[in-house]
């Protein structure tokens, strides 16, 4: 064999940081050994798999197209070393979830999970569904948690569960007490809603189709915490999971309302790269997730 399974590290390690230095701090190895293998892998195949841009490596399009082979190969050979050691734990499991998600589903999955392979790590980025989608495509996470669209090519869309947006008010508001709202209504009130990029954004924004552009948008938030306080301050109408308000709603600290004319139902996804190859961890956390999603039902 005429590459080792260091140089395939050091390839993705760079592929991912776009720095040699980078590389070399997450691998704890110096700059330049990171330097000299990544050059012996490209001088032993006369290939070239980055372009440089000052500090920068950049992966070319031979690079890109090798990459996803290199993530597969190693997660198995990372695996192979656990049935040599005859070790049955699962290692590190990197998960990204969005902010609904992340914030009110993953903790008690992540326990669960920890409990039932003693030994294993679980990591968890909380972002948009846009940035999740980067990550992934990065091969940054292992498996994505998402409630909005995700466009990339080189990536699954698995429906997980269903969910759908609420409106709510605070309870000192006039909407408080009305049985339910009008499009008039919707028109009339200053909104607070998350950013764009984020899937609730996105399925706020497919509720509303038609009056969309008329609405009064006063604030744009990234946190759901954050926009739960600000209509609790009566600075208007929020729009939101269902999942982040049922507290609220059960200690009647935020009203819901009603907007039969308008439908918020959306649902939660896995999100994946085509090539990322599916390990026993990853197997297992999604088998994980279905399960807790077929107990709700």
């Amino acid at each position: 064999m005429r590459y080792s399974l260091r140089q395939i590290e050091v390839f993705l390690e760079v592929a991912r940081r776009e720095s040699v230095s980078l590389a070399a701090k997450e691998l704890a190895m110096s700059q330049s050994a990171v330097s000299e293998a990544l050059a012996d892998l490209e001088s032993q195949f006369e290939v070239q798999l980055f372009d440089r841009r000052g500090r920068r490596l950049q992966l070319n399009g031979l690079g890109s197209a090798l990459r996803s082979r290199a993530e597969s190969l190693y997660a198995q050979a990372h695996e192979l070393e656990q049935a040599f050691a005859m070790r049955a734990e699962i290692g590190l499991l990197r998960v990204g979830a969005t902010l609904s998600i992340g914030n009110y589903l993953t903790a008690p999955l992540m326990a669960r999970f920890m409990r039932e392979h003693p030994g294993t790590r679980v990591t968890l980025d909380v972002a948009n569904t846009e940035e999740i989608e980067r990550k992934v495509l990065n091969f940054e996470i292992d498996v994505g948690l998402v409630e909005g669209e995700v466009q990339a090519p080189e990536l699954t869309v698995t429906r997980w569960c269903d969910d759908e947006l609420v409106v709510f008010c605070a309870p000192d508001h006039p909407y408080a007490k009305k049985r339910e709202l009008s499009d008039q209504d919707l028109l009339e009130a200053p909104w607070i809603v998350r950013e764009r990029g984020s899937g609730t954004r996105q399925a706020f924004e497919h509720a509303m189709h038609g009056i969309l552009p008329e609405l009064n948008l006063v604030l744009e938030l990234q946190h759901t915490e954050a926009i739960k306080s600000a209509v609790r301050a009566g600075l208007g109408l929020g729009c939101v999971s269902r999942i982040a308000l049922a507290e609220a709603f059960r200690h009647k600290g935020l009203i819901p309302c009603r907007v039969p004319q308008r439908d918020f139902r959306r649902g939660f996804f896995f999100v994946q790269h085509k090539h990322k190859y599916q390990s026993a961890g990853i197997k297992a956390w999604l088998e994980l997730c279905k399960s807790q999603a077929q107990k709700s039902a």
